[in-house]
């Protein structure tokens, strides 16, 4: 199983950018797509969750700037993140979930930096 995320880099207050995660090795169709960060210091949170049957879940520190989506017939999720602020600098963490068997797998992580 591999997750390979991309997208990340330095960017502006204010600014844009968007995650993109390639999932191999999985029935991609069946899992719970999300994206999760850590920044220096904390704990690694929930940032988005996006199910098969495209049920979102967004933290509250992102919603109305984030938008997770996902392509079932590319197995690829996407997080488009608006309106970037300094605190959303993490490492951002591509996430699949199989809910039956409480099974996770994650990708390597992309470095997201907001200046201000």
């Amino acid at each position: 199983v591999q997750l390979v995320e991309s997208g990340g880099g330095l960017v502006q207050a204010g600014g844009s950018l968007r995650l993109s995660c390639a999932a191999s090795g999985i029935i991609f169709s069946v899992y719970r797509m999300g994206w999760y960060r850590q920044a220096p210091g904390k704990q690694r949170e929930l940032v988005a969750t996006l199910t098969r049957n495209n049920n979102t879940n967004y933290a509250d520190s992102v919603k109305g700037r984030f938008t997770i989506s996902r392509d079932d017939t590319k197995n690829m999720v996407y997080l488009q993140m608006n309106s970037l602020k300094p605190d959303d600098t993490a490492v951002y963490y591509c996430n699949a979930h199989y809910i039956y068997l409480s099974t996770d797998y994650w990708g390597q992580g992309t470095q997201v930096t907001v200046t201000s």
